[in-house]
């Protein structure tokens, strides 16, 4: 298990109280794993200090325009290969049944290919099968973490970090499509209308939590460290 894969899914996360109050853990855990080469660590550290020094209402306005108003930057990792396309809901499905095969069953209201929930997945499985999961959407995270530099983005760092922990190569040619599509604009309301609107879309019986999910936050940052030394058939939220 990683920690790394936890604090880089946390740091993506929409920032809160508890991600505040959990940053120096966020470096420690960082630190202790030292998966991360020396210069991403100063840009993740840079971040972090943020969280800690900013004013949370800013920080939480400048997450939502990002990744819940920008869609080229959306956090939902099929949003940039299928689109509204059917073949999205059938690669959650089976990114679903991922989880289930290794005891994972998801209870937040999330899509699974929601970016965070699947760095939590990540962090569960032992380093080197992670990191060769890491890699599959290698190209995406590519493509995300060269937006985010041209926008001169804080999350930057996450991105080249998540990039620099697989040795992987991505696809050329697929970086090049994904960068290709239009930038969007995240004070166009029409555009957020439909972004809201494809939110409703299902996948399976009773939709992303299954039937019963309780519509609920995710729990503390603590927490969600404190699940790292849990056996691998604990739930993911």
């Amino acid at each position: 298990m990683t920690g790394t894969l936890k604090v880089l899914s946390i740091l993506l996360s929409y920032p809160t109280e508890q991600i505040v109050a959990a940053a120096p853990d966020l470096k420690q855990m960082i630190e202790r794993d030292g998966l991360v080469p020396a210069k991403h660590r100063r840009g993740l550290y840079g971040l972090i200090d943020e969280f800690a020094k900013r004013d949370l209402f800013d920080l939480q306005e400048r997450y939502v325009l990002l990744f819940d108003r920008t869609r080229s930057l959306s956090l939902h990792i099929f949003e940039h290969i299928h689109g509204e396309s059917r073949d999205r809901g059938q690669a959650m499905v089976d990114l679903m049944q991922l989880y289930e095969q290794n005891g994972l069953h998801i209870e937040a209201k999330e899509l699974p290919d929601y970016l965070p929930l699947f760095l939590e997945f990540l962090s569960t499985l032992p380093t080197a099968e992670a990191l060769a999961l890491l890699a599959e959407p290698l190209h995406i995270l590519t493509a995300l973490r060269e937006r985010h530099r041209k926008r001169k983005s804080a999350y930057t760092p996450v991105f080249g970090a998540l990039v620099a922990l697989t040795t992987a190569k991505p696809n050329a040619q697929d970086v090049a499509d994904l960068l290709a599509e239009p930038e969007d604009d995240p004070n166009d309301l029409k555009a957020l209308d439909r972004i809201w609107d494809e939110e409703a879309v299902t996948f399976g019986p009773g939709g992303p939590g299954g039937p019963g999910a309780p519509d609920e936050s995710c729990p503390s940052v603590r927490d969600m460290l404190a699940r790292m030394d849990r056996p691998r058939n604990s739930s993911a939220s």
